[in-house]
């Protein structure tokens, strides 16, 4: 394997980063045992201090762990085990596209739901996280995933199903990781960035007018759009 060449400021942090691409493509790929602390200082010409503290923060997120007898490995890593974003990067697109499919199933019958038997104070609330996922849309140096991920809480918890509301909370972290994941693609991209307000607005609006076909469809389409735009080829 040909040497790799790091620059010298951050240089853990440049280390981390190409652990990180060697696991997702080659060839340290998943249950394969990484070389030694010597020889990935050798391969990346740098002290194994930089090389210990990357391999620290990737154990730390759980994608590589050490073994009796010596060495460490890399991690089956699931999607369900997600618990930062370093692991985005590394899980499959079909767990992804299971998740949107999730989503779909729960949140199109929560937004049709929320439409008849929010109160007025929902409705307050849904508005204040709309117009705080609009703030995000028009500064063009923010994700915006947080506000993103509240405007959906606040439907499913005007669904009033404690069920429902449950599912969401327990996958929160989650949820909110992986609404970051699809909104990087959107990242400098205005059009693309109110496109989805719009259809974030055109959700909360039929909810609004009571309207559960209207906000069921609406919440469809948004839906649809997200997971199309990551590859899942099952809607074709």
């Amino acid at each position: 394997m040909s040497k790799v060449l790091i620059e010298r400021k951050h240089i853990s942090q440049q280390v981390l980063e190409q652990l990180k691409e060697m696991i997702q493509e080659e060839p340290y790929r998943r249950g394969v045992k990484l070389p030694s602390e010597q020889e990935l200082s050798d391969l990346f010409q740098v002290s194994r201090s930089p090389i210990r503290e990357a391999l620290s923060v990737l154990t730390a997120a759980g994608v590589i762990e050490s073994k009796q007898g010596g060495g460490r490995w890399v991690k089956d890593v699931k999607l369900v085990d997600m618990l930062s974003n370093l692991k985005m990067g590394l899980v499959s697109m079909e767990e992804v596209h299971s998740l949107l499919e999730m989503r779909h199933i729960i949140e199109t019958e929560a937004a049709a739901l929320a439409a008849t038997r929010a109160s007025e104070r929902d409705l307050v609330r849904l508005e204040t996280a709309l117009l705080q996922f609009k703030e995000t849309v028009q500064d063009e140096t923010v994700i915006g995933s947080e506000a993103d991920t509240n405007f959906h809480y606040e439907i499913v918890r005007a669904s009033k199903n404690p069920f429902l509301v449950s599912s969401l909370e327990n996958i929160g972290e989650l949820l909110n990781q992986a609404i970051e994941y699809s909104l990087r693609f959107n990242v400098g991209k205005t059009e693309k960035r109110r496109d989805v307000y719009k259809e974030h607005e055109n959700v909360f609006l039929a909810i609004q007018k009571k309207d559960a076909s209207g906000a069921r469809e609406a919440m469809n389409t948004h839906i649809t759009n997200v997971r199309k735009k990551l590859g899942d080829t099952s809607l074709d």
